[in-house]
């Protein structure tokens, strides 16, 4: 009894780390397309940003310099941390 029970474990594990292998190739293949979308959207922020700063500046806001660093920021936030989850993990 011992004997299948002890075989039956050894099975699930195989499976088990298939599994956990497919997952991990599955992952990887889409963080491409990850990084791709971050840039992208680091992009629509830098021109929806660029469109706020003109408006501030234009009506004459004190405040242009704080926004245009935030926006600014945020956009450089995206492609760092894209950028460094593809070199930390290697891909």
């Amino acid at each position: 009894m011992q004997f299948i029970i002890a075989g039956i474990a050894r099975a699930q594990t195989a499976d088990g780390n298939a599994g956990i292998n497919q997952a991990n190739t599955t992952v990887r293949s889409y963080f491409d397309a990850g990084t791709n979308l971050m840039y992208a959207v680091g992009a629509i922020l830098g021109l929806i940003g660029a469109i706020k700063v003109y408006q501030k500046w234009n009506h004459g806001d004190h405040d242009t310099g704080k926004v245009a660093a935030a926006w600014f920021g945020s956009c450089i936030f995206l492609v760092i941390v894209a950028t460094v989850l593809k070199s930390f993990f290697g891909l």
